[in-house]
């Protein structure tokens, strides 16, 4: 199976200004995922596991270490890197994100947000409105909110925007930061369900938990976080 992404020594520091001081996140993080994989990722809060995340999607830049992607456009591309250009297709076209956070167009309601990915992606505006529709049926949004501003909504239901947002593009990559975080058991079988689909479409995920027991038998191989190295906790079968 081919590689789709290899993360090789990555090392994140922060600086804190105030304190005149120099946090270290993450030390000779090394980390290669085949084609199809789902990677699980758990670890205390504050372990920087979302920094892991921030780097691949070029949120942060790291100060050390090779994160290389093997792009459908471009061929193997460094994230740690890349162009500004680059990164902007290939979060547009290849590479999604699911955070705990929604930041959303003031005035732009649910059902515009979740259409306006599947538009990106070049469809049509009959097939853009379907697959919207039927991605926040299957996250049992109620119907009266498609077309309410997310703004207002409850932390719950951000979150299934969200996450509908982001897998209603079937990105190549998936990135998954604490998907099930503010669920309830219900919403998080349906979290579980798509994964399941996607993985059975051939998208790459890496997602990070509190509980990887929630996604038992669905990871390929585990991962604990604990200062600043990635731990394989994958149990043998």
């Amino acid at each position: 199976m081919d590689e789709i992404i290899v993360i090789e020594h990555l090392s994140k520091s922060f600086t804190m200004h105030c304190l005149e001081k120099q946090i270290e996140a993450l030390h000779d993080i090394n980390l290669a995922v085949n084609e199809g994989e789902f990677v699980g990722i758990t670890g205390k809060s504050g372990s920087g596991k979302s920094t892991v995340f921030k780097c691949i999607y070029r949120t942060y830049a790291p100060q050390q270490g090779v994160i290389r992607y093997n792009s459908q456009k471009f061929g193997p591309v460094n994230l740690a890197a890349a162009a500004e250009r680059q990164v902007i297709y290939l979060r547009k076209y290849e590479i999604g994100y699911v955070s705990q956070f929604l930041n959303v167009i003031p005035r732009t309601t649910t059902r515009e947000l979740v259409k306006q990915a599947v538009l990106e992606m070049g469809h049509g505006e009959a097939y853009a409105e379907r697959e919207a529709e039927k991605m926040l049926g299957h996250f049992e949004l109620d119907r009266e909110l498609w077309d309410s501003y997310p703004a207002t909504f409850s932390g719950g239901e951000k979150l299934r925007v969200n996450i509908a947002r982001a897998m209603v593009k079937r990105p190549r990559l998936l990135l998954l930061d604490e998907p099930t975080a503010s669920l309830d058991y219900s919403s998080k079988l349906r979290v579980r369900e798509l994964i399941e689909q996607l993985i059975n479409e051939g998208t790459t995920m890496l997602g990070i938990f509190h509980d990887l027991e929630f996604m038992k038998n669905l990871c390929s191989r585990e991962y604990m976080l604990r200062d600043g190295r990635l731990v394989d906790i994958t149990p043998e079968n």
